[in-house]
């Protein structure tokens, strides 16, 4: 879980963080859609075939944390963002549909002014008028300080096809989930998804959908998996590549003290793809680091979180055992927690993805 320990190093890094010397933008990242608010553009997405493959174990039995499960096994074909969500993604949801901000989509925690460590996403205005910007250096940097409860919103308003208006059934409160207003720990923990038939379309993760884009070899039906989602069984270096990433790599906090960073102050996070030789087989990028991203699954009380986070080290974090956790309230907004979506289309689509995806099935290159 995300644990005591874990959340005294906040404090420990960023002491540090501010007297780091500073890291250079890589200058080349993955392939970024022309527009990213077009959720149609296939360049936000990977399709995520092999249906039908076995799972692994994961848990504390096997190296990890939390509950010991087999995971990663999925038998229908879906597409999985090809990144985390980023701040100027959010910021659109954000104008379309809070300028009553009725359900907190907004932390006021995502100003740099406010907290360093946020995603600098700024509001003006006054409720009824709220207006939402991120300068350009932050647009493509992975949202921070989201709550399980405002991902399952932003699902819910892609499957609407990204409306504007207020908080209701036709935007934010129905569609992939039926939300009805809620936002207590308990009334979030009972929601479900609900399948392409009944109306669903984009989703938070199940715990599956993620593990597999993250760490499945993509070589068929198989449970044959990578210990981290860069496509290696070797540890992920932290270090942004300049000018080019050589693959395994990711955003995080290096072991040992003084602790050094991915990304300096001000960003802190990299851009999405920026480690683009690191992808997982399917072609998904930061799966680990950057952000802690929300899933579906439920442990004990709480919802999943996986992946680690810029200022979490790899061995705690990144490998495919760690069933992680939030041990304070998980609708709590934090600097460490984002998310991406997948995609479930209708029975008819998925078909056609499956066919798809058998075009985009590729050996993987040399770590």
């Amino acid at each position: 879980m995300i644990s005591a320990r874990g959340v005294a190093r906040v404090a420990a890094v960023a002491a540090m963080v501010l007297l780091a010397a500073g890291v250079a933008t890589a200058d080349t990242h993955a392939t970024w859609p022309s527009d990213w608010n077009n959720w149609n553009d296939p360049a936000l997405w990977v399709t995520v075939g092999n249906p039908g493959n076995a799972g692994e174990w994961s848990g504390v039995s096997y190296g990890g944390y939390g509950a010991d499960r087999i995971c990663g096994a999925v038998d229908y074909t879906f597409r999985m963002g090809k990144f985390e969500v980023t701040a100027g993604q959010y910021t659109a949801f954000l104008n379309a549909v809070a300028k009553t901000d009725t359900y907190g989509l907004y932390s006021t925690y995502m100003d740099t002014a406010f907290d360093i460590f946020g995603c600098n996403i700024k509001r003006s205005g006054s409720s009824g008028n709220y207006t939402y910007s991120v300068a350009s250096d932050w647009a493509n940097r992975p949202v921070n300080y989201v709550c399980w409860g405002e991902a399952a919103r932003f699902a819910n308003w892609l499957t609407h096809g990204q409306p504007t208006g207020t908080q209701n059934a036709s935007t934010t409160e129905d569609g992939s989930y039926y939300l009805n207003g809620a936002i207590s720990d308990a009334a979030l923990l009972a929601v479900v998804r609900k399948s392409p038939e009944q109306g669903g379309r984009y989703y938070i993760p199940t715990e599956d959908e993620w593990y597999k884009a993250a760490y499945h070899k993509n070589d068929g039906v198989t449970d044959h998996y990578f210990e981290y989602p860069t496509g290696s069984d070797s540890v992920p270096s932290n270090v942004l590549g300049n000018p080019t990433d050589p693959g395994n790599n990711a955003t995080f906090c290096s072991y040992d003290y003084p602790y050094i960073l991915t990304m300096d102050n001000p960003y802190y996070r990299t851009e999405v793809g920026d480690h683009e030789n690191s992808d997982s087989p399917y072609g998904t990028f930061d799966q680990g680091g950057n952000v802690w991203e929300w899933n579906e699954g439920v442990i004990g009380f709480c919802r999943g979180l996986r992946g680690g986070s810029f200022y979490d080290v790899y061995e705690f974090n990144l490998p495919a055992a760690d069933r992680n956790y939030t041990y304070f309230p998980w609708t709590k907004e934090y600097n460490i927690f984002g998310f991406r979506v997948s995609e479930v289309p209708e029975p008819a689509s998925m078909a056609l993805l499956a066919l798809g995806g058998l075009t985009l099935l590729r050996r993987r290159r040399a770590r």
